[in-house]
């Protein structure tokens, strides 16, 4: 069934999972606005040319709160139906105590800080019924981690996490749907290219659960095959 008047905001389009999951939902029928990072050309806009008019792109700079209240001004008065948060960053595989103060503060600033401050700003643009999900990851879960590894990584995402649940706890009664998922191990920048999945296989998963669970209040952690995630 094609939802032709429903509208997705996803935050973080331009390339590998962002943009597949922007891709996945134009297939599905949707009006997509995507964001990317400063003023160049990317994949999201070569997708634009094709769409028909139903995938707009907009400059976000997610770090930035001034960029992001911007945005929020530049969409007053459309209701979206999803708002997805999807970005992350990684420095590297580093004991903690090898990880310097200014790497510690922008890996929790991209990956913790930006994602629930988007969630905060631009939430109120989504529907009453709709929903707020966030990209986090396994690795992110507390009782999932007994390899170690990965200490910033896990601990932004840990952290992130938190705060959505924080998040919810304080919107208890509020009828959107709260999701954060976990795409799996995917060959991108990030996973490596001995990951697990492509692409073409984690985001119709992402999107087919995010959809599965529409309109159902509160928070939960879920993966691509739509499973339950312990914290």
């Amino acid at each position: 069934m094609n939802d032709t008047r429903r509208t997705a905001l996803v935050i973080g389009a331009s390339r590998t999972l962002g943009l597949g999951i922007a891709a996945e939902y134009l297939r599905r029928g949707w009006d997509v606005i995507g964001t990317v990072r400063g003023g160049h050309r990317t994949a999201l806009h070569d997708l634009a040319d094709s769409a028909g008019g139903r995938l707009t792109v907009e400059s976000l700079e997610m770090t930035d709160p001034a960029q992001t209240a911007a945005l929020h001004d530049r969409l007053a008065g459309r209701s979206l139906d999803l708002l997805f948060v999807n970005a992350a960053i990684t420095r590297g595989d580093l004991p903690i105590g090898e990880v310097s103060t200014g790497m510690f503060t922008e890996v929790m600033v991209t990956n913790a800080l930006s994602p629930m401050r988007v969630v905060e700003t631009l939430g109120e643009l989504v529907a009453p019924t709709g929903t707020i999900g966030v990209m986090s990851s396994d690795q992110g879960s507390v009782s999932l981690n007994t390899e170690g590894g990965q200490d910033l990584y896990r601990a932004s995402k840990s952290a992130l996490n938190q705060l959505m649940r924080c998040y919810a706890v304080r919107r208890a009664g509020d009828g959107r749907t709260l999701l954060l998922m976990d795409p799996g191990w995917v060959r991108t920048e990030l996973g490596g290219m001995e990951a697990e999945l492509s692409v073409e296989e984690s985001a119709p998963g992402v999107v087919e659960t995010i959809e599965r669970h529409r309109g159902e209040p509160g928070l939960r952690f879920l993966d691509h095959e739509g499973k339950d995630v312990p914290w």
